[in-house]
């Protein structure tokens, strides 16, 4: 019998806040945040649901979200975390791995996300289709962050080959 070893993957992403009179709306987690300014980036700037892509692609040796998604492919351009982190298991699966489960933590001032935790959770888990844990901090006002500039994350991703017939 094949001995399977489990690999894991680590990502980090970081947007910066659009202008506050932009309407862009804020995606975070695979959920739209009403009333709160968006982030700049190629797609819609998820950085909860990008931090889990770098951290999968990473496990499975696929990559990173750059070289997955970025500028270069312009169908990418707007696309949703959620469309995104799918894609992202998608190709681990195809690669060859079953995903375990990411781990995955914002990082800012804003939003207030306490009351939106689990559902939060739950798309991320949806678009992954594996277990994901979401849990948020704040940098006590300290750098870019604290100043509200922009919002971080990071994710970890456990996965493990799928043993070939």
């Amino acid at each position: 019998m094949a001995r399977w070893t489990p690999r894991t993957g680590i990502g980090t992403d970081v947007h910066a806040f659009a202008a506050p009179d932009s309407d862009v709306p804020l995606n975070l987690a695979c959920l739209n945040w009403p009333g709160e300014v968006g982030l700049e980036g190629h797609s819609d700037g998820d950085v909860v649901a990008h931090a889990c892509c770098d951290a999968l692609l990473s496990a499975a040796g696929l990559g990173d979200l750059g070289s997955n998604f970025g500028t270069a492919a312009p169908q990418w351009e707007g696309a949703a975390g959620s469309v995104l982190l799918a894609e992202t298991a998608k190709r681990v699966r195809e690669a060859g791995f079953e995903i375990g489960n990411v781990a995955v933590q914002l990082i800012g001032s804003r939003p207030r996300v306490a009351g939106r935790m689990e559902e939060a959770a739950a798309a991320l888990r949806e678009a992954a289709g594996a277990p994901v844990a979401f849990s948020a901090t704040t940098t006590d006002h300290l750098g870019s962050l604290g100043r509200e500039e922009g919002l971080a994350a990071v994710a970890t991703a456990l996965v493990w080959p799928v043993p070939q017939a």
